[in-house]
């Protein structure tokens, strides 16, 4: 991304402990087109927070990474299948439950939006594009808008019941790197909005998770195969069990400013993915 203006990151947290085992960091825009991918040894992504605007270049330069000399992380194949919301229902086959989600093979249509509020019990639904990030183009909605129905014209969508304990208790973020447990947070709106991002003016706390919730994270984890780093959004459900929210495995800020120890965490899951590094 050329600017993280109006965007919070703490990945240089990250910069001395990667020095500490030998690696130097320089931060590129994916959308320079002057750099040559071939200088590097890994590439790892962390802020194209304008990606979900470009998809198509943005596959293409990744595509261009992917065939240098150089690592990309996370891996090409899992980014293809990240970037559209879409991998919750293959997570859903596999037993893992996500909130409950109706696809875009309907119309958004008055009489449709009834519908599913009475499919879902709900008075307010959660309509959303299923490529986009830190909230951009998400409606909770009470009735049908005829302007959200213009956004999703030409765009695949989701629609979703609003989840009250996002407001009531908060979405917790777990952090995984080479898929070992790093830390947690909970993730709160400010009063009167549902978005929890920074961005719009959410509330981070640290927290240590719960046994349930851990477990949730640990079980999700558990079916994909090893990659640099994920980030597991869980929210609870009216049962007391935990649904997920997304799997974060693209371009997820991490918190690192929230656990004194997550930085070293991260360089030493690098340094052991690049050179079989057991130091601890």
């Amino acid at each position: 991304m050329d600017s993280l203006a109006g965007y919070v990151s703490d990945d240089e947290l990250t910069v001395a402990p990667l020095a500490e085992l030998g690696w130097e960091v320089s931060t590129v825009s994916w959308r320079d087109e002057s750099v040559d991918w071939n200088d590097f040894e890994i590439v790892a992504l962390r802020t194209p927070w304008d990606y979900q605007n470009d998809t198509e270049a943005f596959l293409e330069v990744l595509t261009k990474i992917d065939a240098s000399r150089a690592r990309l992380e996370n891996p090409l194949s899992i980014i293809e299948w990240n970037l559209d919301k879409r991998y919750l229902r293959d997570l859903e086959t596999k037993g893992i439950t996500i909130v409950p989600t109706i696809w875009d093979d309907v119309e958004l249509t008055e009489n449709a939006f009834i519908a599913w509020q009475t499919f879902f019990n709900s008075d307010e639904l959660i309509i959303k594009p299923t490529v986009s990030a830190t909230a951009q183009d998400t409606f909770r909605l009470r009735h049908f808008d005829l302007k959200m129905a213009k956004v999703f014209a030409d765009r695949s969508f989701m629609i979703q019941p609003f989840v009250n304990a996002i407001v009531d208790e908060g979405e917790f973020s777990l952090f995984y790197f080479s898929c070992e447990y790093s830390h947690t947070i909970l993730k709160s709106p400010k009063t009167g909005d549902f978005r929890v991002q920074e961005e719009h003016g959410g509330f981070i706390t640290a927290v240590v998770p719960e046994t349930k919730l851990r477990a949730t994270a640990d079980s999700i984890l558990a079916t994909l195969s090893p990659m640099l780093y994920a980030r597991v959004d869980l929210v609870r459900n009216d049962t007391g069990e935990f649904m997920l929210m997304e799997l974060e495995l693209i371009e997820p800020a991490l918190y690192f400013r929230m656990d004194a120890e997550s930085p070293r965490r991260f360089a030493l899951a690098l340094d052991k993915l690049m050179n079989g590094n057991e130091q601890g």
